[in-house]
């Protein structure tokens, strides 16, 4: 009787082990405020992972494709009820959120006997002005974190971290311009998969912790190196973009940004590698 509580640990230790091995080859997301709007963009293997959910709330998701569409489902039938039955005002980010999905994702993640999600999913919410812009961070466990400003997913906490310095330190002051923005948040886009790859061969090369802690520290690599990377990645993935434009008339926000728009904001040597 004693050992159930162990067990219990165990398991979940060992679940969020895997999640995160499943994790690890997941595309970033990053998002960025600017005064018409958020800027929201990651890379695809072909499967979209940028959707709209509401008037002003987009969602965007790594991991598994059918783990990511059950929570925009879900989303977007929680979104429509509460507009219907109250308001749409009523709808936000926030509550689709904490009231919502992040208690299923905490049932399925703890339930040892059920499939957890695969899946860290990003909730940017449009406001009246820039200072009202919010995003809610939903992690594979049910945990969420809230921010404005800027947001950004990658597979570890670490990755988000370096990525959250990269864009704090290289691109702080972004301005009003959508180019601007766009480019600061292709190369944190970028930081983040660098990292991500490097975490991978590290983990490929040795389980044994202690080696890995005694490994070189990550430095941010210069701009020819992060447009060589991403070079490498566009040529082979799709570059996605959508923004939550303020300017825009109508209840509906959320405006995709095509292909020919993303060439014409991308470094010269970028733009005949987008696809």
């Amino acid at each position: 009787m004693y050992e159930e509580p162990y067990r219990w640990v165990e398991a979940i230790t060992n679940r969020r082990q895997y999640l995160q091995d499943q994790l690890k080859q997941g595309s970033p997301i990053v998002a960025i405020t600017y005064s018409d709007g958020i800027v929201i963009l990651t890379v695809n293997r072909g499967t979209p992972k940028l959707y709209e959910i509401y008037d002003r709330i987009a969602l965007a998701g790594m991991g598994h494709p059918a783990d990511l569409e059950k929570l925009r489902f879900q989303m977007l039938d929680l979104a429509h009820v509460e507009g219907f039955q109250r308001s749409p005002s009523d709808v936000t980010g926030a509550r689709l959120v904490k009231y919502g999905i992040a208690p299923v994702v905490k049932d399925a993640f703890e339930e040892i006997f059920k499939a957890p999600y695969i899946s860290k999913i990003l909730i940017a919410e449009l406001g009246e002005k820039q200072m009202q812009d919010h995003f809610v961070r939903l992690d594979y466990d049910g945990g969420f974190e809230e921010s404005t400003t800027t947001a950004v997913v990658g597979a570890t906490a670490e990755v988000q971290s370096h990525m959250s310095t990269y864009l704090k330190t290289r691109h702080a002051q972004l301005g009003e311009s959508l180019e601007l923005v766009f480019n600061a948040a292709l190369f944190t886009w970028a930081i983040g998969s660098l990292y991500q790859n490097r975490e991978a061969t590290l983990q490929d090369e040795s389980t044994d912790s202690a080696v890995q802690d005694t490994s070189p520290s990550f430095e941010f690599p210069d701009e020819q190196a992060i447009q060589e990377h991403l070079q490498t990645v566009c040529s082979e993935m799709t570059l996605e973009c959508a923004v939550l434009d303020r300017t825009l008339a109508g209840p509906s926000k959320y405006r995709p940004i095509p292909l020919d728009a993303v060439r014409s904001m991308l470094p010269a040597t970028l733009k005949d590698k987008v696809r």
